[in-house]
């Protein structure tokens, strides 16, 4: 048995330790992020690479994309913020301006639009890429736009993760993925936190640039 079909059995269920050790890392990206620190993206880079090798071992082509995506954005997340904290400076984090807003919510509608039409293409194609091209192209499309809003230390990265879990939590228990939806469930608590911490922050730091 190769290390990415590792795992152990509970109640009859094979548990890979690819996809648990990944939804770890997901769950601790949330809590680093609250944090503002750099170990943020490691963090999410290790967890994006295990669960894309868990979601290609499964054959879950939409999901891998997902991660490779996320991969991805988390290096250049990691690049940014090493800049902005560069001496020992406290990351810049700030409310978007209205441009940049607006530019993330044309690219979570437009973005959402384009997926979810190549999404069906590819199933009618007989990729089988996605069960249910819609609500997943706006968790795809919202994810992706939160994860670079928060790579800029964009507050509103928080907002958008909120969108993305108001769906995701009850698409999750719909389709009977119990142990997602808890994981959504979670994240969805962790973001409020993590809202509310940078959204104080970020009025703390204006007020002093003020």
């Amino acid at each position: 048995m190769s290390w990415t079909e590792a795992g152990f059995d509970v109640y009859g269920q094979h548990v890979l330790w690819t996809d648990l050790v990944g939804n770890v890392c997901a769950l601790g990206t949330v809590w680093l992020a609250i944090k503002k620190t750099i170990w943020t993206w490691p963090v999410q880079l290790l967890g994006s690479v295990l669960l894309f090798v868990a979601s290609v071992g499964a054959h879950i082509t939409g999901n891998a994309l997902k991660q490779a995506l996320f991969g991805v954005l988390a290096v250049y997340g990691w690049v940014k913020w090493s800049r902005g904290t560069r001496g020992g400076a406290q990351l810049p984090i700030r409310s978007a301006r209205p441009g940049e807003r607006a530019a993330l919510v044309g690219l979570l509608a437009a973005g959402t639009v384009a997926v979810a039409l190549t999404f069906t293409f590819l199933n009618s194609r007989g990729w089988n890429i996605s069960w249910n091209p819609w609500p997943d192209a706006y968790i795809f499309v919202g994810s992706a736009a939160a994860t670079w809003a928060q790579g800029r230390a964009l507050v509103d990265f928080w907002i958008i993760w909120v969108a993305v879990d108001l769906v995701g939590v009850p698409l999750a228990f719909g389709s009977g993925l119990v142990v997602s939806g808890v994981v959504y469930g979670l994240f969805f608590l962790m973001v409020m936190i993590g809202f509310r911490d940078w959204l104080r922050q970020s009025r703390a730091l204006r007020a002093v640039i003020a």
